[in-house]
């Protein structure tokens, strides 16, 4: 059940466009069709799907703080968090330039639709998002990681596939003169974006789980994450005492 809420919430809850406005340029930019749109949505599933999960390795066994215990004790107190940006983007453009060199070689014409886009999505704020929400809900396992990848993709994709769709629709219609192009686009995507707030309460209840709930495994970690910074804070306090006292 924690992947499946993941994977529903990651797409429609806290989807990438519709909840924190990522990767707008592209999907405003190549979404005037549906072809193109779902090609640049494939490419952004793969590279949120490789690049989250990579990016959750290098956090967990070399940025974080303590990290590198596995190395051994004399490095257990390197806190290496402040490379989080470049190695994140190092490993996104490592993927993005694989991919581009894919689409080039097996889909040309997809390739010259997506332009500037395709390798753009190094520097797409939604797969560098990405990585950093996926670091600071301090998601615990690879698998969660894995899953919040193509989940987060999986709504990106949702949500320029729809745009190219209606877009290609409004076309034929009559739409005002000074609307037309990106501000009837924009109207619609702040009217999409209040249809998927909707969908806020579709696995969110109370804040207090009932009586006999087991706690989930993310739940289990981030609790003891806490306890563990308090014992830490306490023993701190207790050592500047003594040294007050001395």
């Amino acid at each position: 059940m924690e992947h499946v809420e993941l994977f529903f919430k990651s797409i429609f809850i806290d989807n990438m466009v519709f909840a924190v406005f990522l990767g707008m340029c592209s999907y405003l930019a190549v979404s005037k069709k549906v072809s193109t749109a779902v090609g640049l949505g494939a490419a952004v599933i793969f590279v949120l799907g490789v690049t989250v999960p990579l990016n959750w390795l290098l956090d967990q066994y070399l940025l974080q703080d303590g990290a590198l215990a596995w190395l051994g004790p004399e490095y257990a107190d390197y806190n290496l968090s402040f490379l989080s940006f470049i190695l994140f983007i190092a490993t996104i453009a490592t993927m993005v330039q694989l991919v581009e060199i894919v689409v080039e070689k097996f889909s040309p014409a997809l390739y010259n639709s997506l332009g500037i886009f395709l390798p753009l999505i190094a520097v797409n704020c939604a797969i560098l998002g990405g990585s950093l929400f996926m670091q600071a809900r301090e998601i615990p396992s690879f698998a969660l990681a894995l899953n919040y990848g193509i989940s987060s993709g999986i709504g990106w994709f949702l949500a320029i596939l729809a745009i190219a769709a209606i877009r290609e629709k409004i076309r034929y219609s009559n739409v005002p003169a000074p609307l037309r192009g990106l501000g009837i686009t924009f109207i619609i995507t702040g009217l999409m974006g209040i249809g998927f707030q909707s969908f806020g309460g579709m696995l969110t209840g109370d804040n207090e789980p009932p009586e006999g709930t087991v706690p989930t495994t993310a739940e289990k970690a981030i609790e003891e994450k806490e306890i563990k910074k308090e014992i830490e804070e306490d023993e701190k306090a207790v050592s500047y005492n003594d040294v007050i006292n001395e």
